[in-house]
């Protein structure tokens, strides 16, 4: 095939991606009801992982009678916030959905140009990626945003002084904490593209593992700046099994 010729495969690839995006955005624009439950089930202290903390600190002895013992109201400040962030929320949720289509037009572009090998292993670090990808916006969502925002809704430098949360910072922190876990989760596939040009080993990754245990505790206490140990040890673990999965990769 000439460059032109290729040229023109691209256009077709990006054109079926834009309308798999507009299709996808219209669905979930059109979905508004069960689009905000899920998005705003965090806000609420009948939330599952609410509910669950509060059973697993009873059995651990600590106090849980305060855990699901809050109120944060919403609200919209401006007239047309609320139409906007339906929209950008719409967006992402389809972008999300239809991301694994969207990778799989883009590697059925690129797939004639690899050997058998190197398609095999593209197509392994791609699905990973993403399946990591998704693990990490779940335990965000199901975790780490209810702890942060539950801490961050009820904190005051005053009693005099109320909290007053916009629609759109909610939003905002949520989105956030959501990309954030999900590049989070990419540690195993780093490693493993770290490990393949030789930068590191299994054996080195061993040594510092003190060091990295450190850093796991300073980014786990950013994402959720709390005060108890027992919410900073539940942020805390999942990334360092990731870690210790690294190792493993990098070992194999």
């Amino acid at each position: 095939m000439t460059f032109w010729d290729h040229l023109e495969v691209l256009r077709g690839v990006i054109f079926r991606i834009l309308a798999v995006a507009i299709i996808g955005f219209i669905a979930a624009f059109c979905l508004k009801e069960p689009l905000f439950k899920l998005i705003l089930a965090p806000s609420s202290p009948d939330f599952i992982f609410y509910r669950w903390i509060s059973t697993v600190a009873g059995w651990m002895g600590f106090d849980a009678s305060e855990i699901r013992n809050f109120n944060v109201d919403l609200f919209s400040n401006t007239l047309t916030a609320q139409f906007m962030i339906h929209m950008k929320m719409a967006f992402y949720i389809s972008l999300v959905v239809i991301l694994p289509y969207i990778l799989y037009l883009l590697f059925g572009f690129i797939a004639p140009a690899l050997h058998t090998d190197e398609r095999r292993s593209t197509t392994s670090v791609v699905v990973w990626s993403y399946i990591l990808f998704m693990v990490g916006i779940i335990i965000d969502y199901l975790i780490i945003f209810p702890l942060a925002f539950r801490f961050l809704g009820t904190y005051q430098v005053s009693a005099s002084i109320p909290n007053v949360i916009t629609l759109e910072s909610y939003t905002d922190l949520l989105i956030t904490l959501t990309l954030l876990m999900g590049i989070l989760f990419e540690l195993p596939i780093l490693a493993w593209f770290l490990g393949k040009l030789g930068i590191i080993d299994a054996t080195f990754m061993k040594k510092y593992r003190r060091h990295a245990i450190v850093v796991i505790l300073i980014i786990a206490a950013v994402i959720t700046p709390t005060t108890d140990i027992f919410t900073l040890t539940i942020v805390t673990l999942p990334i360092y099994l990731l870690y210790e999965l690294s190792i493993q990769i990098v070992k194999r």
